[in-house]
């Protein structure tokens, strides 16, 4: 029972910056595996405990939610939770490895888009003559493609879809995020659907449900906070999380 309390504070951490800009894997994990579950069941217990603070987060916004760009709610939704069952698939069956390496990178890259996609969009507007923009084919695939990275390692993968519609759409951040918070949701159900019955998720009771518990709780409260920060407050924070997260991940590489 001393580890409960622990990981109940890590979860409603992890629910919270979950909410607010993304990153609470990098609260879950080191959490679980402080109190010895090796690496992977770490990544299956986290994913399974966080899923509900993240559908919860997603209710919260559920009223803000708009199409991206020519694709609707539903059709990036649908791409999102069968992109995540791939993605954990894939995890159950493939080493890790690979992503491990590629992980930092792609979370520089999407940094620097968030940071500097929106002047860059609007940069090609002027240079084009025409609104830059992805049709709804390139964005679904693409959103396909970052559920699967979801489902499979799933760290920052928030970051990533903002990253997309950002420098595709030229979409702000800020009004991004109620759609980046259903997204983390669609992909979470998908992959906690599959850990639940073909991995060893539930091999450690006492931390799922302490993390659960916490996620839950820090995930409500996180998306009601972020709804009434004000948008460049909001930028700000997504923008300060991406790079926290892409150097925790150089580190810890």
């Amino acid at each position: 029972m001393s580890e409960f309390l622990p990981v109940l504070l890590a979860g409603v951490a992890a629910g919270a910056l979950n909410a607010i800009g993304g990153g609470g894997t990098f609260v879950a994990l080191p959490a679980l595996v402080a109190f010895g579950l090796p690496p992977v069941a770490a990544n299956t217990v986290s994913r399974v405990a966080l899923a509900p603070g993240a559908l919860v987060s997603a209710w919260v916004y559920r009223r803000d939610l708009t199409p991206v760009g020519p694709v609707s709610v539903r059709a990036l939704t649908t791409a999102g939770v069968i992109g995540g069952g791939v993605g954990a698939g894939l995890l159950l069956a493939l080493p890790a490895a690979s992503f491990d390496i590629a992980a930092p990178w792609l979370l520089a890259f999407a940094t620097l888009v968030l940071a500097f996609g929106r002047h860059l969009s609007k940069a090609l507007t002027g240079a084009l003559g025409r609104p830059v923009g992805m049709s709804a084919r390139a964005v679904l695939t693409g959103q396909f493609l970052l559920a699967v990275y979801g489902g499979y390692f799933g760290g920052a993968v928030g970051i990533l879809m903002l990253a997309l519609w950002s420098i595709g759409l030229g979409l702000d951040a800020a009004a991004g995020n109620p759609m980046r918070i259903a997204q983390l949701a669609a992909v979470h159900l998908s992959a906690t659907a599959l850990f639940l019955l073909a991995s060893n998720a539930l091999s450690a009771p006492l931390l799922l449900t302490a993390l659960l518990i916490g996620a839950l709780a820090g995930g409500f409260a996180g998306a009601h906070l972020a709804r009434r920060l004000p948008a460049r407050l909001l930028r700000g924070v997504l923008l300060a999380t991406a790079v926290i997260t892409t150097v925790l991940y150089f580190l810890r590489g």
